[in-house]
């Protein structure tokens, strides 16, 4: 009888210590394989979009001066006179390998812009994020603290106008406030992080607010209702009946099981905030990947076009990837159902 006990409570050691890391290995496992027949899709749509444009690159390139000689040999050089679904494979095969092409029309290779663009975008996002949690994990936790209170009210309405505001209505209103009639800021312009973190910040600061916005309420209000439920959670009551700090009741054991649908929430942001940098790029006149794909696009440059969506789709699927493992590890119910 002895020995089974021992058996049983190593058992119970062995799956306190490996169970969070086997759910967390799990749900990631999972997200890859949902990611990997949403890559195909996406990307063979892509390809699809540029393949089919009515557009001849080899005869905007050459000019119209061209003979069709000269233009069936540059077809041939981008490997347009291979059947469509043969340079889908072909192009998803290099771009696995990191050979995005080069462009029609500069020659540079596409992987080389976008390497130059991408921290831009990439800086504008994370920074947009950052703010998102910061704000709306503030605000929500003081609105389901002072529920039915003044705060409470007051948040509900502010987050309640925020979500409706555009990305680019806010980013004209805060170019006119911080640069116009409080000159502290850029109206827009880039320098990077060599340049100094307060020069690299000073520029970063108003896009990402702008993009921000609407994440954050999302955050704020999803939070408030998830952490509302869970302050009157028998446990809080027990935590609290034990004489636990206030401080560590609600940042510890309410906030982590009350903020799964925030985190959700703020998954399904991600997509909307590196889509939004597009915008909001243009109209801080940043060098990203947004405004790169935009200026490939009304050139008719496609293999930069679809190596820019190649790459944003495969920084939403890793985003997305990473979310759901934060669910897991936040919410032990979501561990025993693995």
């Amino acid at each position: 009888m002895t020995p089974l006990n021992v058996r049983d409570g190593a058992g119970r050691v062995a799956g306190i210590s490996s169970g969070p890391v086997l759910s967390a290995v799990t749900a990631l496992g999972r997200a890859l394989l949902i990611a990997v027949p949403v890559l195909l899709v996406s990307t063979f749509i892509t390809f699809m979009l540029g393949g089919l444009t009515e557009q001849d690159p080899a005869s905007v390139v050459l000019g119209d001066s061209a003979t069709a000689a000269d233009v069936t040999r540059m077809r041939e050089v981008f490997g347009l006179d291979k059947p469509l679904l043969l340079r889908y494979v072909l192009w998803l095969w290099d771009a696995l390998h990191g050979d995005l092409g080069s462009s029609w029309f500069t020659k540079i290779p596409v992987a080389q812009s976008i390497a130059e663009r991408l921290p831009v975008s990439l800086s504008v996002a994370v920074g947009a994020l950052l703010i998102a949690v910061v704000l709306g994990g503030v605000f929500g936790i003081l609105a389901a603290v002072r529920q039915g209170g003044w705060l409470d009210r007051t948040v509900t309405v502010v987050t309640s106008v925020l979500a409706t505001v555009p990305g680019f209505v806010a980013a004209i209103a805060l170019i006119t406030v911080f640069s116009l009639l409080v000159p502290v800021l850029p109206s827009g312009g880039w320098a990077p992080p060599s340049d100094g973190l307060l020069t690299w910040a000073s520029f970063l600061l108003l896009p990402s607010v702008s993009l921000s916005l609407d994440a954050a309420a999302d955050v704020a209000r999803q939070l408030r209702t998830g952490m509302a439920d869970t302050l009157h959670e028998n446990y809080i009551v027990g935590a609290q009946v034990r004489g636990l700090p206030g401080w560590r009741i609600v940042l510890v054991h309410a906030l982590r099981n009350g903020a799964g649908p925030a985190v959700a929430v703020l998954g399904m942001h991600v997509p909307r905030l590196i889509g939004g940098a597009v915008i909001v790029e243009t109209v801080f006149a940043l060098p990203g990947i947004g405004e790169l794909t935009k200026t490939a696009a009304l050139g008719g440059d496609v293999p930069v076009v679809q190596g820019a969506l190649l790459v944003t789709i495969g920084v939403v699927l890793i985003s997305s990837a990473l979310v759901n493992v934060l669910l897991v590890k936040l919410r032990p119910a979501a561990r025993r159902e693995i």
